[in-house]
């Protein structure tokens, strides 16, 4: 079985490293929703972002050099770097639908509370 180079191992734990980054950051952003803590949440979105775009452009790379002609060693740690970022996209969209729902859960509880005092 043909062996890694020793770039190829680099991209491929660097798409790994981002998109594990991306993931966790994503969740915390949703935890930081949980409790109503938007601003942080939005702030922990976009360091996820920022994660995820450099796991995309390590990808990215290893597409165009392959596209190029260099013919890169396919190997099951490189399947696992394509489903961690693939994994860390569909969290992202998640978090940001519940996120989203939060803020909608949270207005209406508001909403509530305010007829209720109302009606009082």
């Amino acid at each position: 079985m043909a062996e890694m180079t020793e770039k190829e191992e680099e991209q491929v734990f660097e798409l790994i490293t981002a998109a594990g980054g991306a993931k966790s950051t994503f969740m915390e952003a949703l935890y930081k929703a949980k409790t109503g803590e938007y601003e942080e949440a939005a702030k922990l979105m976009e360091q996820g972002n920022e994660y995820f775009v450099q796991g995309h452009h390590a990808h990215a790379a290893m597409l165009e050099n392959e596209g190029s002609g260099v013919e890169m060693t396919v190997r099951l740690i490189l399947a696992h770097a394509e489903d961690q970022l693939m994994s860390a996209e569909l969290t992202k969209t998640m978090v940001e639908e519940l996120i989203a729902l939060y803020k909608t859960k949270d207005a209406l509880e508001k909403k509530v509370a305010a007829l209720e005092a109302a009606l009082a």
